[in-house]
């Protein structure tokens, strides 16, 4: 347990307040913190801790401490320099709007955040001219991420409060999430791929099936069977970055286009021009977020939203489809 200091005076910022759960017994402040408060980077939690702004059970605490369990922990986050990003005029389709949330169908090819490569265009930018308040919330409101390239359903929240409750649900994996994935291979069943996700050894831009990773669960079904192709359902049960990416990699069938964990195209024996075409042309991964089902962090009633398949996706399915059917009678 960390020594008892006096604690702080009052510090302008939100007042943020968790409990320190049972099972974390043993583990660094720091780390339990960053679970308690995912919304926040870990360098900035980081700072939090040092300035005396995160305390463990009232009082100031190193990083390293150990947590007993059942603590309280509080938290007064500076969220007035949260959003640097200047507000961009980006069309942004919204599917659902209300005072609380926002939920959007993000289409492939548009970043979420600001970064060294992306300083601007980024869905941050158009959040920000669309409602100039979400300035003030941690990543302007958003709450979990798509990929680039990854197109589809996504909530952003437009309250402190609405932050908060949706991150608490992200973290007690109460949010349903499915996605649309057509892969490489036939397959004849669906499954679960429960195999633990972090950064690859050497090339830091991957991710990778590691032993001392974080765990990770990736549910599929089968959705459409092609000649050498499957459409699944897949249902994330945890979020890790590239989760359904590296899983569909991991058991040797990636999903189409997907320029990190892909591998070599493959094309059905025999295929149309149409068909080659299709999967060459398809430069994604062929991965569309399609579901999006959580409680509404205001009424708690749930709230379940949908985005349509996009067209690209669409016709890659048309064509692995009508591939199938012209070749119904072939045996290979």
């Amino acid at each position: 347990m960390p020594a008892s200091k006096p604690q702080p005076g009052p510090r302008p910022g939100t007042l943020r307040e968790a409990v320190v759960p049972e099972a974390a017994a043993g583990r660094r402040f720091d780390a339990v913190l960053a679970e308690l408060f995912p919304e926040f980077s870990r360098s900035r939690l980081a700072e939090w801790i040092k300035s005396g702004d995160a305390l463990l059970d009232g009082a100031r605490a190193r990083p390293r401490d150990p947590v007993r369990g059942g603590e309280p922990v509080s938290l007064r986050a500076q969220l007035e320099d949260q959003v640097r990003a200047e507000p961009e005029d980006i069309p942004l389709e919204v599917l659902h709007e209300d005072p609380e949330v926002f939920v959007l169908d993000k289409p492939a090819g548009l970043v979420v955040h600001p970064g060294a490569g992306n300083p601007g265009g980024t869905l941050v930018n158009a959040l920000l001219h669309r409602d100039p308040a979400l300035a003030a919330l941690p990543r302007a409101g958003i709450v979990h991420r798509l990929d680039k390239d990854t197109s589809g359903v996504m909530v952003v929240a437009r309250t402190l409060e609405a932050h908060t409750a949706l991150v608490a649900q992200l973290s007690a994996r109460e949010v349903h999430r499915q996605y649309l994935a057509v892969v490489v291979g036939a397959l004849v069943s669906g499954g679960t791929a429960d195999a633990p996700i972090d950064r690859h050894p050497r090339d830091r831009i991957r991710m990778a099936v590691r032993e001392d990773g974080r765990d990770a669960v990736t549910h599929f079904r089968l959705r459409e069977r092609f000649r050498a192709h499957t459409a699944l359902e897949c249902r994330l049960e945890t979020g890790r970055t590239h989760q359904i990416r590296v899983h569909m990699a991991h058991l040797k069938h990636p999903i189409v286009g997907d320029p990190l964990y892909g591998g070599p195209l493959r094309l059905p024996r025999g295929a149309s021009d149409a068909v080659v075409e299709a999967l060459r042309g398809f430069r994604r991964q062929a991965l569309h977020a399609e579901t999006l089902e959580f409680r509404h962090p205001a009424s708690g009633e749930p709230l379940r939203v949908s985005a349509p398949v996009p067209a690209d996706l669409a016709a890659l399915m048309d064509a692995l489809r009508e591939d199938a059917a012209a070749h119904a009678d072939d045996p290979r």
